[in-house]
């Protein structure tokens, strides 16, 4: 692997959790990561700005006393994921909290920012910035971030089109660094294949809305635990880039999901809603492959299904060889 060891030394699955909006909570990230994955929740999830600094001091306490009680099963480190975005006026006075707490990883979104990498790099973190395509991922890597995670087609929320395939070989032909790869990854056996395909890790979120720790209303879940792939929709219409939702959010929204349209140069104009709503608070943001989303449970005991279907997974495809 091509992970800094911090990063595998006490990992159980080879796994990142995404960082959901909303959705994450510390707590959620606390359980990920004593269950043996890379935990990451997003700074904008904190609110007012004061609470991010209120909610790093919470999880690293946690995490410590955790490995205090467990030294022979210490926790896997946390991610901070940032928005590099004009429009996020938060950005550097996140990126000084995230500095002063010494964040071992920093997730960039949308942009490059070379100011978070400089930082980031001070104090000795790594940045992996999540990327749509090949020409995305080599202008993150002249930015200077340390890790790619490939958005594949599938993925739950702001998701790409190219086949995990094809996006994973293209970068593999000039990028031997950290490599995540996301979409559609919801078991054991899928976190091998990521695996096989030439990443270092699994990038999983969708899941995970379905946990007790997770900021999500009851319906959500539910509706998370009763969907199919055939449930997801692909639109640009909330956003105004292409991201992945239950269909059955848009249609609880007053909404008809075939007659979704998006006024140029505006980020979100729906017509003929019945209601107001809020995008991700009220549609609801999932990937395709959340038809192995059985029930509402503890995130440590999906980690810990995860990571028993991994090892049975790997241990089969071994007897195979």
């Amino acid at each position: 692997m091509s992970l800094p060891k911090f990063m595998t030394q006490n990992l159980r699955l080879p796994a990142m959790a995404a960082p959901m909006f909303i959705a994450s909570t510390p707590e959620l990230v606390v359980e990920q990561c004593k269950a043996g994955m890379i935990g990451s929740i997003p700074a904008l999830n904190a609110r007012p700005q004061s609470q991010l600094d209120e909610w790093i001091t919470y999880i690293k306490e946690e995490l410590a006393k955790y490995d205090a009680e467990n030294p022979d099963k210490p926790a896997a480190p946390f991610a901070i994921n940032q928005i590099s975005h004009p429009s996020n006026d938060r950005l550097m006075g996140d990126l000084d909290i995230i500095a002063k707490h010494k964040v071992p990883i920093v997730i960039v979104s949308l942009y490059v920012a070379p100011k978070i990498c400089e930082v980031v790099h001070s104090y000795g973190g790594v940045v992996f910035n999540d990327i749509i395509s090949n020409r995305q991922a080599k202008k993150s890597v002249e930015g200077g971030v340390d890790g790619l995670i490939a958005v594949a087609a599938g993925a739950g929320g702001h998701t790409g089109t190219i086949s995990p395939f094809a996006l994973v070989s293209e970068i593999r032909e000039w990028w031997d660094g950290p490599l995540a790869l996301s979409g559609c990854i919801a078991t054991g056996q899928n976190v091998l294949a990521a695996l096989a395909t030439g990443a270092d890790l699994a990038y999983i979120g969708s899941p995970f809305i379905a946990t007790d720790e997770a900021n999500a209303v009851p319906e959500y879940k539910d509706m998370v635990v009763a969907s199919t792939a055939k449930d997801i929709i692909t639109s640009d219409a909330f956003s105004g880039v292409p991201a992945n939702f239950l269909v059955g959010s848009i249609t609880r929204a007053g909404l008809d999901p075939n007659k979704l349209k998006r006024e140029e140069d505006k980020a979100i104009d729906i017509s003929e809603s019945s209601q107001s709503f809020n995008t991700w608070k009220d549609i609801w943001g999932c990937g395709q492959g959340i038809n192995a989303v059985k029930k509402i449970r503890p995130t440590a005991e999906l980690v810990a299904e995860l990571i028993e279907q991994y090892q049975a997974a790997k241990k089969a495809f071994i007897a195979k060889l």
